[in-house]
């Protein structure tokens, strides 16, 4: 019988982003050969180096390419003698909408060893999952500018919503769930006092969904500002949060931080029918690039995520029991050059614990 092999598009990017993709390589690389599967990995150099060589962002053969793949790693993207949001705009969002990439899903889950911000709080409080849809709302690029640079300059951004969308996003949420089987909760944060047209659609799709196809589980209902309050009051109140693009943008870097910071969060961004994408939260951090001090315990877990997104269940849990191991017992402090060891260093510890 001829070993399981996955191809693995690898985009390191910019920044440092080649240094903690290598190690999420090295350790995602160990938990194959531990657990019998096999990683066929093709790198793409997309990023800031290939923009000022070639003037190309995102060629569209590479973006026909990416979809045969298994999944995506990408290190970080985002470089400081580029205008802001050019290369992000041009790679990540544009794989985001052409690959309908349409769940974002970050993990909240505080490991042990890893300083908390919140008072009282440990690891048994913090672990829950955000799941943000990923292709509507104000990031669609719907509005426009007019009389640029008069006293009179109108901007207008516009938030839109398909039924669509929403019905996919609550569904893989429900889903997710359900499957995820700790509290059985699902949240949905939106702001239905103000946004009475967008999220009165979003609860009630909600709400019809669940009554119809999830009665196992139970539904809880937050105002985005309340639930940045009860994130930092109470966060062992939430198992499964469900929200819209731009208040789970926000909402998921303020969970971050109540982790750990950056540095230890990863995310998907999931086509549950196609090719999806995993990276750490944090940027590319170039004051940081080549000296081999960067954590990459980010992007190691993204590795981990995209494992079990593969179907390789036991295999992702040995990466995060890894993790949360060298967090309680090797890594000092999860900032730049205050771990104890380097990068390299602490893919070598975590990749060994994956392979023993």
């Amino acid at each position: 019988m001829s070993q399981k092999s996955y191809k693995i598009a690898v985009i390191p990017g910019d920044g440092t982003g080649p240094e903690v993709v290598r190690e999420a390589v090295k350790v995602v690389r160990a938990a194959g050969a531990k657990h019998g599967f096999a990683l066929a990995l093709t790198e793409y150099d997309l990023g800031a180096a290939r923009y000022l060589r070639t003037g190309e962002i995102l060629p569209n053969s590479v973006l026909q390419e990416l979809r045969s793949f298994d999944a995506i790693l990408l290190g970080a993207i985002g470089h400081p003698d580029i205008t802001p949001g050019l290369l992000e705009k041009g790679i990540l969002l544009q794989m985001r909408f052409d690959l309908d990439l349409y769940i974002n899903l970050r993990p909240v889950k505080l490991f042990p060893g890893v300083e908390c911000p919140l008072k009282d709080k440990g690891p048994e409080h913090i672990d829950y999952v955000v799941v943000r849809e990923n292709t509507g709302d104000v990031y669609t690029g719907a509005g426009g500018v007019m009389m640029k640079g008069t006293p009179h300059e109108v901007a207008m951004q516009t938030a839109m919503y398909t039924r669509h969308q929403v019905d996919r996003c609550l569904r893989y949420a429900f889903e997710y769930t359900r499957r995820r089987n700790k509290r059985k909760t699902l949240a949905l944060c939106g702001k239905t006092n103000v946004l009475t047209y967008m999220y009165e659609m979003w609860e009630r799709a909600f709400h019809e969904m669940g009554d119809r196809d999830y009665k196992d589980i139970r539904r809880e209902y937050y105002h985005v500002d309340a639930i940045c309050m009860w994130m930092i009051k109470n966060p062992e109140s939430f198992d499964v949060i469900v929200t819209g693009n731009m208040f789970g943008d926000i909402i998921t870097d303020l969970a971050a931080i109540t982790q750990g910071g950056l540095g230890i969060a990863a995310g998907g961004n999931i086509n549950p029918e196609g090719v999806s994408m995993f990276e750490p939260m944090g940027g590319s951090a170039p004051k940081y690039a080549g000296k081999n001090v960067i954590n990459p315990l980010a992007a190691i877990c993204a590795g981990g995520m995209m494992l079990d997104t593969l179907g390789e269940t036991a295999a992702a849990r040995a990466i995060e029991d890894a993790v949360m191991w060298a967090t309680a017992n090797k890594v000092r402090n999860l900032a730049a050059g205050q771990m104890g060891h380097s990068t390299t260093e602490v893919g070598d510890l975590v990749a060994t614990k994956v392979a023993g």
